[in-house]
């Protein structure tokens, strides 16, 4: 089941009418709102959002399912007539999966749609993965440090799994854009030492473990020298 929240109505029939085409089950509303009142208790796979929306907006709706720990792994595609950079930045910054701006292809977004869901399935599979004393759960989407809870953003989380999946292999910027984010242009890479340096500050000393590649990227230290 996806949900789609828009409020334009012949993007929302286009929409719907591709998505039910391709074998997808939808629910779609006008605003949060909507949403809120008239859906189900099944949860969806996926949270389709516009930003711009009466009411509450799609970033505030977005707020709201991060900060639901019944919904916050469920994937989250940002759909906005917003198209410049800091736009794009701010909604995958905000926990989004990725960000569709308009007009937008619907093959395209069709695309996008099966390559989050891929990468949420791949997630909820996978062992948990120890190294020196950092645990990541992908299943209950949990971090340990030294048997502590670490309270992680979901991007710092995405980011730390792709270090910690990667062990001792040197990943560049635009691998991790393009793994973590499911984007990538020039003018980026800020975006990943960002949310490097604020990963390496929540994990203490075990931060130290994920070291920076001069010139290339980074890389997680797995084995103790």
């Amino acid at each position: 089941m996806i949900y789609l929240v828009e409020d334009d109505p012949s993007i929302r029939k286009l929409v719907s009418y591709a998505l039910s085409g391709s074998g997808y089950e939808v629910e779609s509303f006008e605003s949060g709102e909507e949403m809120k009142a008239k859906a189900g208790k099944t949860k969806p796979e996926l949270y389709l959002l516009d930003i711009m929306l009466p009411g509450a907006s799609g970033l505030e709706i977005l707020s709201a399912i991060r900060a639901d720990s019944s919904l916050r792994d469920i994937p989250v595609i940002m759909l906005t007539a917003k198209g410049t950079e800091y736009d794009k930045v701010l909604g995958l910054d905000s926990g989004a999966d990725d960000y569709i701006a308009k007009p937008f292809g619907m093959m395209e977004l069709l695309s996008r749609i099966r390559a989050v869901l891929r990468r949420s399935e791949r997630q909820k599979q996978k062992d948990d993965i120890t190294w020196g004393g950092i645990t990541i759960s992908p299943s209950s989407h949990t971090v340990k440090v030294n048997g502590v809870k670490a309270e992680l953003t979901l991007k710092e989380f995405n980011l730390l799994l792709y270090l910690m999946d990667n062990e001792g292999i040197v990943l560049d910027r635009d691998s991790i854009l393009n793994t973590v984010w499911g984007y990538s242009f020039d003018g980026e890479n800020r975006t990943v030492d960002v949310h490097i340096r604020h990963l390496r500050e929540k994990l203490g000393d075990e931060g130290l473990r994920i070291e920076t590649v001069k010139g290339v990227g980074y890389r997680f230290r797995g084995q103790d020298e």
